[in-house]
């Protein structure tokens, strides 16, 4: 198979504004052009399978599965992070097994392709269901009614970041497919599922042509206040 011709960046930049742009005439918000060449870069990085985005199914599946949950308690109340225990860990699933019956019911509802679905989250956290709709190892969780307040604030947290180049975009624009943390001190209790995680991506990676010289970092950080 012959390489595909570049994306010309202007372009890119172009579309992007159009479909993202805020506000109408001289209101209107300019997308700085290097977002919208990142935005591009995402949206090609799930074509070729290696955000999440239209796989929910999977990810839900992959989190029902596997033990522990990986799911991080980190209410306000505790003195640290820890991984939610069974009860938690089973409450937490209910909601995901609910989300994913809630999309099958919905596709076996209508012949073409869903876009949109209105499902009522009687008692989810979303930050812990949007941490696995979006592919992330592990979940934080609080209780909702704490409105996102949690034990964060100055905990050492690790933070990955996962580049790829793609050679698709003019200038082979180093692209950010993912950007998370996990608590320094649940390292160790989670390494099975981030080595999975990371096994998981380098399989897709190699499956896919868009994208070249995969980079996961990571780094310690301590921030006064962590928001969710």
């Amino acid at each position: 198979m012959e390489p595909l011709e570049p994306l010309p960046a202007p372009q890119l930049v172009a579309a992007a504004r159009e479909a993202l742009g805020a506000g109408t005439g001289r209101r209107r918000r300019r997308l700085p052009a290097s977002r919208a060449l990142q935005l591009a870069g995402e949206v090609l990085a799930v074509a070729a399978g290696l955000k999440p985005a239209l796989l929910a199914r999977r990810r839900l599946e992959a989190a029902l599965r596997c033990r522990p949950g990986p799911f991080v308690d980190v209410a306000a109340a505790r003195g640290g992070p820890a991984l939610c225990g069974p009860a938690q860990a089973q409450a937490i699933r209910g909601h995901l097994a609910a989300l994913l019956a809630h999309l099958e019911a919905a596709e076996e509802a209508t012949a073409g392709p869903v876009s949109c679905s209105e499902v009522v989250p009687a008692g989810w956290n979303l930050c812990t269901v949007f941490g696995v709709l979006l592919g992330y190892p592990a979940a934080y969780h609080f209780p909702a009614e704490e409105g996102g307040e949690n034990c964060l604030a100055l905990t050492p947290l690790r933070v990955f970041t996962v580049w790829a180049r793609c050679p698709r975009i003019q200038g082979g624009l180093a692209v950010q497919i993912y950007s998370f943390s996990i608590p320094e001190s649940l390292r160790e209790e989670l390494r099975e599922v981030l080595d999975a995680w990371c096994d998981d991506l380098r399989d897709n990676f190699r499956a896919q042509s868009d994208f070249v010289d995969l980079c996961i970092s990571s780094e310690v950080v301590s921030l006064p206040a962590v928001a969710l």
